[in-house]
């Protein structure tokens, strides 16, 4: 698999391009809530109403009315997925989605986190939103192994894309090099 290293929108970001459909996916080490596209999606919890991690530094950034948009969306359940405007980010929108906490495995974990990435391209689409980025869903305090996760995110993205033309690009946003080797060695599966 062909990876070559590019410049993003943003600042403080590596990015690494992959030239598999037609350099759709795109894995980047940097700060979500600095993304400059369309959408980034929200790794949140079933209130919506921030927390830690991803989801309380996309409500800091976003400002004081992203908590009151959330507030009107009622929570949302496990492996599905809601919008809201992005208010004071770069990204236009927020994509809220709810990730499984990791119980062994056991628990249909990988169908809800597969869910979580579907439901999030399906409002991508449903919007007309040309790019997006992901987080590494349920990553953090949900203990969801990374290799796992990673290989779960890239073939249901690659998958999607595969079938819909919108979104036109997939940022994976990664917090470490770690990470972004996670979604390296997931992507070779997919080939």
């Amino acid at each position: 698999m062909d990876w070559l290293v590019t410049e993003l929108r943003f600042s403080h970001a590596r990015v690494i391009s992959r030239r598999m459909l037609s350099h759709r996916i795109q894995i980047s080490i940097g700060d979500i809530t600095k993304f400059s596209g369309d959408a980034i999606v929200n790794a949140a919890n079933r209130t919506l109403r921030g927390g830690g991690g991803v989801d309380g530094a996309i409500h800091r950034a976003a400002g004081p009315c992203l908590l009151e948009a959330c507030r009107k969306l009622e929570g949302c359940p496990e492996g599905e997925a809601k919008i809201t405007p992005g208010f004071d980010l770069e990204a236009r929108h927020v994509i809220h989605t709810v990730g499984p906490v990791w119980d062994g495995g056991k628990t249909g974990e990988s169908d809800v986190l597969a869910s979580c990435y579907q439901s999030s391209l399906a409002l991508a689409t449903k919007h007309g939103l040309k790019n997006m980025a992901f987080p590494a869903i349920s990553c953090g305090a949900y203990g969801y192994p990374v290799g796992e996760a990673t290989q779960i995110a890239m073939q249901t993205v690659v998958s999607y894309l595969k079938v819909y033309a919108i979104p036109e690009e997939v940022t994976f946003m990664c917090f470490d090099d770690s990470m972004v080797d996670a979604y390296v060695c997931a992507s070779k599966i997919q080939t």
